[in-house]
């Protein structure tokens, strides 16, 4: 769910080798010795972990999480573990297994997710079987509840041959095979243009009536489309705009055939993680409560803790399952209503400020007005007119560090190299300012 290259941190050899460790619980339970068995009920409501937390090795504790019931731990690569994902593969087996039984305790699936906008595993020719099971193998042996895929090869979805879809439905046939329904969870995070009938090929449509089945739930990332894409209720709910037509939450369900209580909501924590897109807490809540009274159940996901955390939540469940109320898993009956685009009360959003982007949370189909998706469209024009900034002026660099190949840099990050400052875009791990990958925006000269 962001721009950067392949951080060069393992290898799939790594991944490939044998390995030698405690067995996890988690395992034997699989194995059928101790039968296990993850929660799946709905709502879902779902944190991504990405940011580096100053004096913290491995997960928050669970009760920072409050009112979530998913962590999902960025990201798992063909290459092996980055990120938060490498984190938790660094723990040693009983610091893992501890901290799981407390997360199972309080209700929490902590699952890892693939990919990412870091990598576009079918343009770039991986082998959806052989991928699946790698990273199957990788559940497994890290103990964790299940994996969300996070595919976003623009390039290959874009070319509308059918190539994206058929890619998808063999790596998640794949997975549901190694890591069996009921003991562990499989979720995709599609942006939402992508259920659009614009696409010919079918994109998500098409995924769901093929592999639909084997997909838990669809953490569907609303935003990053352009300014105003899915910003008001109506927009988000059942009426999304002629640029992506048909993409709004009950418009999936009625087009697409996609069950409500699989489609969750996506959103950005706060305006720097996202381009755009971004609803505030209170708003958003007002939306979610408008959906419940006909009859959705999805829940939401919000890119990314702990920019958004147990009082973010909150508020956004507030309306409709409040936190700590009798009824939050969803399960309580409730009288439905029929939501039209002309009975969706919208509020405007208290925030109206769009970032440039600090740490941008994943690659869009298209920023764009009109309603084409062919174009290659892997920045947005937000990050386009971040990253061609050039220095304007001289100033001091002094205290800023220099830029280093092997530290990772969160969006709004300041280094020096080559006799300039340079801020990033969005979280980068060996990307060279200057580079080709253009996260790198030169500030001054020092």
């Amino acid at each position: 769910m962001k721009f950067t290259t392949v951080p060069s941190i393992a290898t799939a050899a790594a991944l490939a080798a044998p390995f030698v460790r405690a067995i996890p619980l988690r395992e034997v339970q699989a194995s059928g010795n101790l039968e296990h068995r993850v929660n799946t009920a709905g709502p879902h409501w779902v944190a991504y972990w990405d940011a580096w937390l100053s004096g913290e090795t491995g997960p928050p504790a669970a009760s920072t999480l409050n009112g979530y019931n998913n962590l999902v731990l960025a990201f798992l690569l063909s290459a092996g573990a980055a990120g938060r994902a490498q984190e938790w593969q660094s723990l040693d087996a009983s610091t893992r297994s501890s901290t799981h039984s407390a997360y199972s305790a309080a209700g929490i699936n902590i699952l890892v997710s693939a990919f990412g906008s870091t990598e576009n595993p079918t343009s770039s020719g991986r082998d959806a079987a052989g991928t699946a099971n790698t990273m199957a193998t990788w559940v497994k042996t890290y103990d964790v509840d299940g994996i969300d895929m996070d595919y976003e090869d623009m390039a290959a979805m874009n070319k509308q041959d059918g190539s994206a879809e058929t890619w998808l439905a063999t790596f998640t046939t794949t997975l549901r095979s190694a890591l069996p329904s009921g003991q562990y969870i499989i979720t995709h995070a599609p942006v939402a243009p992508w259920f659009s009938p614009i696409y010919t090929s079918g994109a998500y449509i098409k995924v769901h009536s093929t592999v639909g089945s084997s997909i838990d739930w669809y953490n569907v990332q609303f935003y990053n489309q352009g300014t105003t894409e899915y910003t008001t209720c109506s927009g988000l709910l059942t009426n999304s705009s002629s640029s992506w037509p048909k993409s709004s939450v009950f418009e999936i369900n009625s087009n697409g055939g996609i069950p409500l209580d699989k489609i969750v909501i996506g959103k950005p924590g706060t305006t720097a993680d996202a381009n755009n897109g971004y609803v505030d807490p209170s708003t958003l809540a007002g939306c979610v409560s408008q959906a419940k009274t006909s009859g959705w159940t999805g829940g939401v996901m919000v890119w990314q803790f702990p920019h958004a955390d147990a009082a973010w939540i909150a508020t956004v469940r507030a309306s409709s399952w409040p936190v700590g109320s009798t009824t939050s898993n969803g399960t309580t009956t409730t009288t439905t209503t029929p939501l039209t685009s002309s009975s969706v009360a919208d509020t405007t959003s208290t925030t109206t400020t769009e970032a440039a982007t600090s740490t941008p949370t994943t690659s869009v189909a298209a920023a764009t007005t009109t309603s084409q998706a062919l174009a290659t469209t892997t920045t947005t024009s937000a990050v386009t007119a971040t990253s061609t900034t050039s220095a304007t002026s001289s100033g001091s660099c002094s205290g800023i560090a220099a830029w280093s190949a092997t530290a990772s840099y969160n969006g709004g990050s300041q280094v020096t190299y080559s006799g300039s400052l340079w801020t990033n875009s969005y979280w980068s791990y060996d990307d060279t300012p200057g580079g080709a990958t253009g996260v790198w925006a030169e500030v001054s000269s020092c």
